[in-house]
Order: C-alpha cells, then sequence, then structure tokens
C-alpha cells in the first residue's frame, strides 16, 4: 500500500506537468502563426523571407497539433527569421508605416518561441536521431544561438 502513494503523486504530477506543457505549446504556436502571418507579406521586400515564414507557419500549425516536435523547427524558424524582421522594422526597407507595424508585430511575437530555445534545442536533438545527454543537448543550444548569431550578421554584411 506505500508503494501505491507516492506512485499516484507522481502520476499527479506528470499529469501537471504534461497540462502546462501543452499550454505552452500552445500559446508559442499561436504566437508563432501570427508571427508568420505577420511576416508574409513582407515576403517580397526581404532577403529570405518567404521560405522562413512559410517553414514558420507549417511548424507552428504541427505545433498547434499536438506534435511536440515542430516545437524544434519553430524555435529555428524564428531565430533565422528574426535579423530580417528586425532590419525590416527599425533599419528602415519598408517606408510605409504599415509594414513597419507588421515587422514590429511579428518582432514581438516570436520572443515566446526564442525564449523556449533550450527544450527546442532538446527536441532537436530528438528530432536528429541523436543520443539524448545533457551535454548533448548543450551542443545543440549552443547551435541554435550560434546560428541565430550568424543570422543576424548576414544582413549587415
Amino acid at each position: 500500500m506505500a508503494d501505491a502513494v507516492p506512485s499516484a503523486a507522481r502520476s499527479q504530477r506528470h499529469a501537471i506537468a504534461r497540462s502546462r506543457r501543452r499550454r505552452e505549446d500552445v500559446w508559442i504556436g499561436a504566437t508563432a502563426l501570427v508571427a508568420a502571418l505577420a511576416a508574409l507579406p513582407l515576403a517580397p521586400s526581404s532577403w529570405h523571407g518567404p521560405e522562413v515564414a512559410a517553414v514558420l507557419a507549417v511548424s507552428a500549425t504541427a505545433l498547434l497539433a499536438g506534435q511536440r516536435w515542430a516545437i524544434a523547427l519553430v524555435v529555428l524558424a524564428q531565430v533565422l527569421v528574426a535579423p530580417t524582421l528586425a532590419a525590416r522594422a527599425f533599419f528602415g526597407g519598408l517606408d510605409l508605416w504599415p509594414g513597419r507595424i507588421a515587422a514590429l508585430t511579428a518582432l514581438i511575437s516570436i520572443v515566446p518561441g526564442l525564449l523556449a530555445m533550450r527544450r527546442a534545442a532538446a527536441a532537436l536533438v530528438l528530432v536528429t536521431g541523436a543520443r539524448r545527454t545533457q551535454s548533448t543537448c548543450r551542443r545543440f543550444h549552443v547551435a541554435l544561438v550560434a546560428t541565430g548569431a550568424v543570422a543576424a550578421l548576414i544582413p549587415l554584411l
């Protein structure tokens, strides 16, 4: 009987954590979809906007459908589209205020996904088929941050 109590408490904790993770997934997916929809009209005037915004929209839809692996693609697409949106919002390229407002909206909408970068790195480890260890997850996280840094430098060149 003593074994039943800890397992019940453990299963309740797992259920609470699962529901919290699902709420976070819905929030990240919804904001990513808003960012993709705001970035798609800017596509003809941006460097790699059409492709990355389309990947962001499809992966956000997959995340909203309950596919937990899609967070890796959502964050990767957000890391790649962030410098383009920042360049369009702050450094010009769009003379019209509606275009700049759309770029700022998309830029603000990708923040929740970028804050979930550690979870995305762990999901990316699983997607690639690598063995999931703490050091592997850390390496993938560093790789995501490095990808974001390189993507941020490319529009400035």
